[in-house]
């Protein structure tokens, strides 16, 4: 569901938990907005919103991030993928991250260094060298979900996993049975906008895979239009470069909404996909199977 876009200035906070994530949890991306709007209003800057409101996310064991990630298919493994970026052209990210607690933050302090990237076991050690502990995301939801993805991956019983999806009548949706998408926020201070996500990755991929999330222009963008956060099938988000051709729209002069009406009509009706969009005048979000997420103005001053 979309949200009409607002008027005015003031700054805006917009999170998502994640595509399939269930829109009942909406609480989560709303006490995460609410968190990144406090930030604004100790004189921090949208970067510093999206980050904190992100880490927020990454603390809620629903959501398919920091704690909570999903499990690789060897019951073990947890890699993690986390950036951020502003209009101010700052752009830093980590991938296949592993064992620590809120992987926006490691790519937070990597915008004070010369590099944009670093992955797997470079950037774990980045994090201890940093002063972020060593912490085991996993949780017994995580274990749950893997159980679900290994019962569910080819046949479940005399089901495939096709006619399993077709006749689902359960009141999970299947999709969140096996685990929802990437966490985001973008966000405008008044000057700047600024945007971040972090995501657990798939439970069915080779150890270190990298999707859509830690590259710039496939499923984050910021400029001096607008900020864009996207979830969903990161393989093809990636292969698209979904958020810069939505950014495109904005530039275009599209609303929001209209951008997000666009950016879901992109990919093929079987890819999960769902974005979130904020500009000087206001926001909106959207998703095609489902997605919590909130977006909220400041109150303007008087």
């Amino acid at each position: 569901m979309l949200t009409p876009d607002t008027s005015g200035c003031s700054p805006i906070v917009v999170c998502h938990a994640g595509s399939a994530s269930n829109p009942s949890h909406f609480d989560g991306p709303r006490d995460a907005c609410f968190a990144g709007l406090e930030t604004l209003a100790s004189q921090a800057c949208a970067l510093d919103a999206v980050v904190g409101a992100t880490q927020a996310l990454e603390d809620d064991e629903r959501f398919n991030a920091g704690t909570g990630s999903n499990l690789r298919l060897d019951g073990v493994t947890i890699q993690m993928d986390a950036s951020c970026m502003t209009s101010a052209g700052d752009f830093a990210a980590v991938a296949a991250v592993e064992r620590v607690k809120n992987p926006v933050a490691i790519a937070r302090r990597l915008l004070g260094t010369p590099h944009v990237l670093l992955v797997a076991a470079g950037a774990t050690e980045f994090a201890r060298r940093s002063g972020f502990a060593d912490y085991d995301p996993t949780t017994p939801a995580a274990k749950e979900r893997l159980r679900h993805v290994l019962a569910a991956t080819d046949r479940v019983g005399e089901w495939s996993h096709l006619e399993l999806q077709r006749a689902w009548n359960f009141e999970t949706p299947l999709r969140e049975a096996l685990g929802s998408d990437t966490v985001g926020s973008v966000a405008w201070d008044g000057e700047t906008f600024a945007c971040a996500l972090s995501s657990g990755g798939t439970t069915t991929a080779l150890r270190g895979r990298v999707g859509d999330v830690p590259l710039p222009g496939c499923g984050l963008f910021a400029g001096d239009c607008g900020a864009i956060a996207t979830t969903g099938d990161g393989e093809f988000i990636a292969r698209s470069l979904l958020a810069y051709r939505a950014y495109s729209e904005l530039e275009r002069g599209r609303s929001p909404t209209q951008v997000v009406e666009w950016a879901l009509g992109q990919l093929a009706n079987s890819v999960d996909v769902g974005i979130i969009v904020v500009c000087r005048t206001g926001f909106a979000g959207g998703a095609r199977h489902g997605m919590a997420w909130h977006g909220q103005q400041a109150e303007a001053s008087a």
